[in-house]
């Protein structure tokens, strides 16, 4: 609309002055040498037009055959770089087709094309992975590092490949070097901090844990837990090493995060007896007893009275269990201590009881030790024995990660690796028949002596 506006009011204002000229007619008189030039004015001011409009069209032609040449290299350097930018979108789709030898053939011809190394390196880089060529992908990736635009890129591709060939510590050094580009990176600080773990780097790792809560990366719960599991393998290497005071320090704190945190209690319970004080060792135990019954717990309380009658442990471990009273482990530890007090009826009851709630391996190993200890009844023993081997096995340590079990409790599973994993929980069983039927071999999970975090 506005353009027919414009293009009417030009066409009013020639009209007008062709009006206004034919209106006033007039001469035109030129002496010029023995030349004399006579027209109208009108016919001068149309003459006077054309010549300029001859003029100007003279001069643009002049100036398109002047700058043809560089027109036409512009036009071309412009078509091979949209040949080029086509041929690295083309790259990409055949990467995530895992069409390997059309990434390549396409990353060559980006790389030709565009004449930019570092937007071609990647392409080249990820073409190689495909390939299986690591050797390659890792040149390109080291490459990228040079140019601060792609450096971040390389450094992730360099992690994916030293995690890919299992050198964790090589991979730990890259994710420290992405962490100093972009160190508010959710994958950079999630890479970090299981590396920082595995490496066994607690104080580090405590820092980037408070980095990704601080972001929102790990909710409020797992963050608590993850930092209480950090604080008691921190405990566990200073117990291994001697300094009981800070070992009891962290226990304790890692035991206000989690309260429930056996391992914790019997570590801290275990200091306070080093060091004399077993009424805070036995206020440790009973404060967690009623949330999480435990055998490393109740051993942990039999080594307070470790020194006493065999009686008086009896009834020691009586207060125990009746913070937990049908709780099956409660009933073992009972019948353990009436076991060794010789109160044979006491320690029939409370097995019964047990192996109504639990009837796992730990109840009827103890049933058969009772009949040896109580009657000499060697005989009964191997019937107890016997039930025992398809009976339902005891709890133990059991990782979550790859199914290995432990003796004790790690901050690592002693087989993968994997932080915070272990938890208490009967092992799966696969029977024999089962096992006949699916044609599968399965082995139990090695039991794998848990090694504290350094």
């Amino acid at each position: 609309m506005a353009l027919s506006l414009i293009y009417f009011a030009q066409l009013a204002i020639l009209v007008a002055a062709t009006v206004w000229l034919a209106d006033r007619p007039g001469t035109v008189n030129v002496d010029f040498l023995n030349y004399r030039i006579e027209s109208s004015a009108a016919m001068l001011i149309v003459a006077a037009v054309a010549l300029a409009v001859l003029s100007a069209l003279i001069y643009r032609f002049w100036r398109a055959i002047r700058g043809a040449p560089g027109n036409f290299a512009i036009w071309r350097a412009e078509r091979k770089r949209r040949k080029g930018y086509r041929a690295l979108t083309q790259g990409m789709v055949a990467v995530a087709a895992g069409d390997a030898s059309e990434a390549r053939r396409q990353a060559v011809k980006a790389d030709v094309l565009l004449g930019d190394p570092p937007l071609t390196m990647l392409l080249s880089a990820q073409a190689a992975q495909l390939e299986g060529d690591d050797a390659a992908a890792t040149r390109y990736f080291t490459a990228m590092l040079d140019n601060p635009e792609t450096a971040f890129l390389g450094v992730r591709g360099l992690l994916n490949q030293a995690n890919k060939a299992g050198d964790r510590a090589q991979a730990l050094a890259y994710a420290q070097r992405a962490h100093a580009l972009r160190p508010d990176t959710p994958w950079v600080l999630a890479a970090l901090f299981e590396l920082q773990t595995w490496a066994g780097q607690w104080t580090d790792a405590l820092a980037t844990l408070k980095r990704m809560t601080r972001q929102s990366q790990v909710d409020d719960s797992l963050a608590r837990r993850q930092r209480a599991a950090i604080l008691l393998a921190q405990a566990q290497a200073a117990e291994v090493e001697g300094a009981g005071d800070r070992a009891l320090d962290l226990a304790k704190d890692a035991l206000d995060l989690v309260p429930d945190l056996v391992p914790a209690a019997a570590l801290a319970a275990r200091c306070y007896v080093k060091r004399g004080k077993t009424r805070r060792a036995t206020r440790t135990i009973e404060r967690i007893w009623p949330l999480a019954p435990h055998p490393e717990l109740a051993a942990a309380y039999g080594a307070i009275w470790a020194d006493e009658p065999a009686l008086d442990r009896f009834k020691a471990f009586q207060r125990l269990a009746q913070l937990k009273p049908d709780h099956g482990e409660s009933h073992i530890a009972l019948a353990e201590a009436a076991l060794e007090a010789q109160l044979w009826g006491a320690a029939r009851n409370h097995l019964d009881q047990a192996r109504a709630a639990v009837p796992s391996v730990r109840v009827l190993r103890l049933l058969a030790r009772l009949e040896e200890a109580e009657h000499g009844d060697v005989a009964a023993s191997p019937r107890w024995l016997e039930e025992a081997a398809s009976a339902p096995p005891a709890p133990g340590w059991v990782c979550g990660a790859c199914g290995a079990a432990a003796t004790a409790w790690t901050a690592l599973c002693g087989h993968c690796g994997a932080f915070d994993r272990l938890a208490w929980q009967a092992p799966v069983r696969v029977t024999g028949a089962a096992l006949a039927a699916s044609g599968t071999a399965v082995l139990a999970p090695p039991e794998i002596a848990g090694r504290p975090g350094g």
